[in-house]
């Protein structure tokens, strides 16, 4: 089974502006994407996984805590944060679940989906945050 693997992108930065990047995504098997944006920061929006679906998430805005956990296993959750300063796409394979918590107001996270909305909601797996670790959605004092 594949892993969960963050595909990193760049930025160029010139005197008419900046251009945000991530290459090596190449949009393969993608079908649909939606964007979230969540009311509140710290709001947790988890977990929502797939058995067949795949998901490629990026960050456009703000910064954000993505959870990603393979599902029917009973382990801490691998945890990204992904920011648009910091231009990335995590690829989350099938049979894992992921999460999103906003660490700023202005954050906005798409999601790209490899199953049109008819065929994914078959494929449908939603479990409470508190369904594994929450201790991945802690802020740390540094």
């Amino acid at each position: 089974m594949e892993e969960p693997r963050l595909i990193l992108g760049g930025l160029a930065v010139d005197d008419r502006g900046v251009v945000s990047f991530c290459n090596d995504f190449d949009f393969e098997g993608v079908k649909r994407f939606y964007v979230l944006e969540n009311h509140a920061v710290g709001f947790i929006r988890a977990w929502h996984g797939h058995f067949h679906e795949a998901k490629y998430i990026t960050v456009v805005s703000g910064t954000a805590v993505i959870g990603v956990v393979k599902l029917g296993e009973i382990v801490k959750p691998e945890r990204f944060v992904m920011s648009a300063l910091r231009p990335a796409v995590l690829y989350v394979p099938s049979g894992y679940a992921n999460g999103s918590m906003a660490l700023t107001e202005d954050t906005k996270i798409i999601h790209f989906s490899t199953m049109s909305l008819e065929e994914s909601m078959g494929d449908d797996v939603r479990l409470p945050p508190g369904a594994y670790d929450m201790s991945i959605w802690e802020v740390e004092q540094r």
